[in-house]
């Protein structure tokens, strides 16, 4: 597979990630860690039978235990983090700083062999990251020295997904189904920490059943997949930078959806992603 093609595929998690929002709000009112318990199941379930057309389950006993562990951890430690964040601070400062994680990626990278991280990445990531800000701190109320403790999950949340993703690279020759085996394992730790910390409150309509399958199917499913493919194979420095796509086409799908009014900073905040989009490109190329 060529870069550029790997590149490609790694964006559409981020296409997907968009549609979290929109349909997280869908899946109302069920709570976040049984939301999580749901959606990993769903997107597990989908991964072992891909794995299973795709060449057979065998080839998931060979990846080594190091590596489930730090997918589990990954994708489960992410979302265990986000949420709690989320209960502590408020949503627009803790998700402004839990979005540090394509800038973070950008800078992380120069660790990796064979890469080399230039001007234009840290500029390009810097450019997305204002944009992002723009649309995530809207209406916020700034920092406040008591909800230090949610900006400070929030941060070790953007650490978790960014150390995640550059170690996913060193982990190159490991095969994409093992993400299967992440999204079990993440579901199963989930399960008894809604018990032990949650009302138990199922979708209540097909539309609330819906938006959680297809969460599950999609941006909790399938995107993590594709984006293991994309952080393994492709241009690290772009796929983090073009990750500041994600709360600017979240915003838009929630104005289709008629949840929230378009606004100018919307429209000054996509030019600003684009614009550092095309500036690590170019600094990919050089």
């Amino acid at each position: 597979m060529t870069r550029p093609r790997a590149t490609a595929i790694g964006f559409v998690a981020v296409l997907l990630w968009s549609l979290l929002a929109v349909l997280t709000v869908g899946s109302s009112p069920t709570p976040p860690l049984l939301l999580n318990t749901i959606c990993f199941a769903i997107g597990g379930t989908g991964g072992l039978l891909w794995a299973h057309f795709a060449g057979g389950l065998s080839v998931l006993r060979r990846v080594p235990l190091r590596v489930y562990l730090l997918g589990t951890l990954g994708l489960f430690g992410y979302h265990a983090l986000y949420f709690s964040a989320l209960r502590l601070a408020p949503a627009a400062e803790a998700g402004l700083i839990a979005y540090l994680w394509p800038l973070l990626i950008v800078v992380f990278s120069g660790l990796l062999p064979g890469e080399r991280v230039r001007r234009g990445h840290i500029l390009g990531a810097c450019v997305g990251f204002a944009g992002a800000a723009l649309i995530i701190s809207g209406g916020g109320s700034g920092i406040q020295a008591q909800f230090l403790p949610g900006y400070l999950l929030a941060l070790v949340c953007a650490l978790t997904w960014s150390s995640y993703s550059i170690l996913s690279r060193l982990a190159g020759a490991v095969p994409t189904q093992s993400v299967a085996v992440f999204c079990i394992a993440a579901a199963a730790l989930s399960l008894p920490l809604h018990l032990a910390f949650e009302e138990t409150v199922w979708p209540g309509s097909g539309l609330a059943w819906t938006s959680t399958v297809c969460l599950g199917l999609g941006p909790v499913g399938l995107a993590f997949f594709v984006w293991d493919i994309g952080v393994k194979k492709g241009d690290i420095q772009i796929l983090g930078t073009a990750s500041y796509a994600a709360p600017i086409l979240s915003t838009c799908a929630l104005v289709i959806a008629g949840v929230t009014p378009f606004t100018a900073s919307l429209a000054l905040a996509a030019l600003m992603v684009a614009g550092g989009a095309m500036i690590a490109t170019r600094a990919s190329r050089e």
